[in-house]
């Protein structure tokens, strides 16, 4: 594993202190360094050392999207929102790496069914209450900040973020490290492999042996302000709606869409009705 990373990040992955891309913009954080509690400061020392000039980075990671939409707050400043697009990736292809190496007997399908139990929005709420994540949050005055700092979807939202903001600071092996403390050390991350597979690898898992097309989702419906829409999603098969889930979440819907179909296909199998 040190071999692999010496080498990795000996080509181009190692972020930190790199020049700014063309057309990359600052980001515009809620608060500036001299505004920032000394416990925030604290905080993501404990987690990542020193950030340096990287801090509004990390601000930008704690920023809860309710801040852009509050009247109160200005329109420039940005949320976690595409660092959680970062995040999510680096996140994917460092677990997956893990997986790849800690399990060489396991067959492709296994390995991604493990990799998302370990990545799922429950696993990664999990680990942000682990560390606290939730109090750290910067959420609208006017949002219902008790209800979001406590969100199975905000926290992990903001542990993908955080994961974004060390890879751009401290490139990927800091993300490593962090991950390997955080998620692949944690009390839980063993259970978590063992657990029953989610829903969408157990629907892909079924269509793959039926030798059906894979499931399409797709978003149905939106509802909601900006900054706590839901939506509904279904999933299709073979161009047939097997199910239909909502949430505040489109990955979360898809879970509960996954789930319905599931249902309806043990339903059908116990009447051998074929799908």
């Amino acid at each position: 594993m040190e071999q692999f990373w010496q080498k990795i990040t000996s080509i181009a992955f190692n972020r930190s202190g790199r020049p700014p891309l063309p057309n990359e913009k600052e980001y515009v954080t809620p608060c500036t360094a001299s505004d920032v509690a000394p416990a925030t400061i604290d905080f993501l020392q404990s987690l990542v050392g020193d950030t340096g000039s990287s801090l509004p980075i990390y601000l930008t990671a704690l920023t809860h999207r309710s801040v852009v939409h509050d009247p109160a707050t200005p329109n420039l400043i940005e949320s976690n929102q595409r660092l959680e697009f970062l995040g999510d990736s680096v996140l994917g292809l460092l677990i997956s790496e893990y997986l790849f190496r800690q399990f060489p007997g396991n067959a492709e399908g296994d390995l991604s069914s493990n990799r998302a139990k370990i990545v799922n929005r429950k696993s990664l709420a999990g680990f942000a209450e682990s560390i606290g994540l939730g109090q750290q949050l910067i959420i609208g005055e006017s949002a219902d900040r008790i209800r979001i700092s406590q969100s199975e979807s905000a926290l992990a939202d903001a542990f993908e973020s955080l994961i974004g903001a060390i890879y751009l600071d401290k490139g990927i092996e800091g993300a490593f490290n962090f991950l390997l403390k955080h998620v692949i050390n944690h009390a839980n991350f063993k259970t978590i492999v063992a657990a029953e597979h989610n829903y969408k690898s157990r629907l892909i898992e079924y269509t793959q042996s039926h030798r059906l097309p894979p499931p399409l989702y797709t978003v149905l419906s939106e509802a909601g302000a900006e900054h706590e829409k839901t939506f509904t999603v279904g999933v299709t098969c073979s161009e047939q709606l097997l199910g239909t889930g909502t949430a505040q979440r489109k990955k979360d819907a898809e879970q509960l869409a996954a789930k319905e179909a599931l249902s309806i296909i043990d339903a059908a199998q116990k009447e051998e009705t074929p799908i």
